[in-house]
């Protein structure tokens, strides 16, 4: 080898002392090829088959290959964090193609207004913009903490460190993912099983029971989404998670003091400033409630302005009066805040977000409200364009953070590499527009529309039939009471409410056989041992080897989705 690409390849694999930049040239250059790729990926796949995959782990494996090209300037992308710079960019261009702008476009195309959709454009880049920033401004708070299990962020993780270290680790994880890609080439939801390893046990056995009564209900005729039971759930359900996450937002007397206290200790026992490392040394959440507070504020005045936008650009303005016009600006603000944390708590914590169903609650609500036809598929569009980038750049701040933790000094070196993902991803979200911008014309002209819009403009075209939101409302009930129960750490109302909603065949068995699993793995390590420390060392080596198989299933699926572009072509 040349000694000058050892070298360099020796300075990749060392501790950086500051975190990589999304701008480097060869990490942007790469970073741009391959969002381009996600947004044709995406595009194809959600108005093909009505699907939008995670190519994170794609992003991840072809960054770790580079990587091994003996060319000195190549090798950078040995970089863990390189790595996961250019894997953030993939994923959020593959969701905000194919979900945030191509869905909310196809919304008017498909009512037959093609003046439309340009306006519609504009607002779903806002909705975009600023769902990225308030994701950006309130991850690893107490409403969306870095320890959530974000599945797809630990199977893009997994699988870096994977391809760095090898040995026992990337063989249980390659295992995993052989697993869940032949799974999902037998139609099995593989990453459903692979959710159940991760995460609150109680929130994904909501979900699992969820998506096993959503399968199995019409069998016994009873047509649960035709009677808009889960969407009642969820209306019930969201409305108590919205409470709770106003109440996270409150700062506690003593609060900042104790934070203090909590970083200082850590400090010390590692030995002194700048020498602790990880979250639980430098002082545990980098958010707290007033920043969570800001970041919300900020986030439902900047959705606010743009439904402003939207209502100009689309002619609203001249086709309501002044307190319809009023109303429907708070309604669609209001609608994009409530979708985008809705998606991105069940994304938390169970790998999957029901976007479709929460923007279709709200369909609803404007067909009660007696929304005209035009403003109310623009306050779908909009709505629509929240929610998915949202969820997946909370992926891939987890990935970033599971590889930063053992970072020293941790804080400044997380909130720098958190920084570098959003710039990222915000280099895939305007690769993103460009692809779509260009595009969306030939597809739309050859026929090919999301599923999803089709099904939002039938709804609005039919209305709705008589006692729908009555039915709703009782149901919105019992899933306020399931949610309060649950509290806001389990989110049970929730992914109940997501399991009914989304309703996978086999998913519900997969997501239960797993937590089964996961509980008799978990004894049978135990087995003999009686002293507390050892059973809890016992149970955290459990969780890490169920965590690789969950990871690898999860990879394993999101290999096969990208691998269905063959079949979409």
């Amino acid at each position: 080898m040349n000694p000058n690409t050892q070298a360099t390849a020796t300075a990749a694999d060392a501790p950086p002392r500051s975190h990589p930049r999304a701008f480097e040239p060869v990490t942007l250059v790469l970073t741009i090829v391959l969002s381009v790729l996600g947004a044709l990926i995406g595009i194809v796949l959600i108005t093909t088959l009505g699907v939008s995959p995670n190519t994170a782990v794609i992003g991840a494996l072809v960054a770790m290959l580079i990587g091994r090209i003996p060319i000195g300037v190549l090798a950078r992308m040995r970089s863990q964090h390189r790595q996961n710079l250019v894997q953030s960019a993939i994923s959020g261009s593959t969701f905000a193609a194919a979900n945030s702008l191509l869905t909310p476009i196809a919304v008017p195309f498909a009512l037959g207004r093609n003046d439309l959709v340009w306006p519609m454009l504009g607002g779903a880049v806002i909705g975009l913009a600023v769902d990225s920033w308030v994701l950006f401004r309130v991850f690893d708070s107490k409403l969306l903490p870095a320890t959530g299990s974000w599945p797809a962020g630990i199977a893009a993780a997994e699988t870096i460190k994977a391809g760095d270290t090898g040995g026992r680790k990337a063989a249980l994880l390659g295992v995993s993912a052989v697993v869940g890609f032949v799974g999902a080439l037998f139609k099995l939801p593989t990453s459903a099983a692979g959710v159940g390893f991760l995460g609150n046990i109680w929130a994904l056995a909501m979900f699992g029971i969820g998506l096993t009564v959503g399968q199995y209900a019409p069998d016994f005729g009873f047509d649960l989404g035709a009677r808009h039971v889960p969407h009642g759930l969820m209306i019930g359900a969201g409305l108590v998670a919205l409470v709770q996450a106003l109440l996270l937002m409150r700062t506690r007397k003593g609060g900042a003091a104790a934070a203090a206290g909590t970083k200082g200790a850590g400090t010390k026992a590692a030995g002194g400033a700048g020498a602790a490392a990880g979250p639980d040394a430098d002082g545990g959440r980098t958010v707290e409630a007033p920043q969570l507070r800001r970041g919300l504020l900020e986030g439902m005045a900047l959705f606010l302005c743009g439904a402003v936008v939207v209502a100009i650009g689309g002619g609203v303005v001249g086709g309501l009066s002044l307190p319809a016009l009023v109303g429907w600006v708070l309604l669609a603000g209001v609608a994009a805040i409530v979708h985008q944390l809705i998606v991105g708590l069940a994304a938390m914590h169970s790998g999957w977000f029901p976007a479709f169903a929460v923007t279709l609650i709200f369909l609803i609500v404007g067909l009660v409200l007696h929304i005209p036809t035009v403003p109310l598929a623009l306050l779908v569009g909009y709505t629509a364009s929240t929610g998915p980038a949202f969820a997946d750049l909370g992926y891939d701040f987890k990935a970033g953070w599971l590889l930063r933790r053992d970072a020293a000094p941790w804080r400044p070196f997380e909130l720098e590499g958190r920084r570098q993902q959003y710039l990222a991803q915000l280099v895939g979200f305007g690769v993103a527009l460009v692809v779509v911008a260009i595009a969306w014309k030939t597809f739309f002209s050859d026929g090919k529309v999301p599923p999803v819009a089709e099904v939002y403009v039938t709804t609005i075209k039919t209305g709705l039939e008589p006692g729908t939101m009555t039915t709703m409302l009782l149901w919105a009930i019992p899933g306020a009471l399931v949610q309060l129960l649950g509290g806001p750490s389990r989110q049970m109302g929730v992914l109940l409410a997501t399991g009914l909603l989304v309703a996978t065949p086999q998913a519900g068995w997969m997501v239960l056989g797993a937590l089964v699993v996961r509980q008799l793995y978990t004894r049978w390590r135990r087995r003999g041992v009686t002293d507390p420390a050892a059973r809890e060392e016992s149970d955290e080596q459990a969780e890490n080897d169920l965590s690789l198989v969950g990871a690898g299933l999860v990879a394993g699926s999101s290999l096969n989705d990208v691998g269905q572009l063959t079949k979409a072509l």
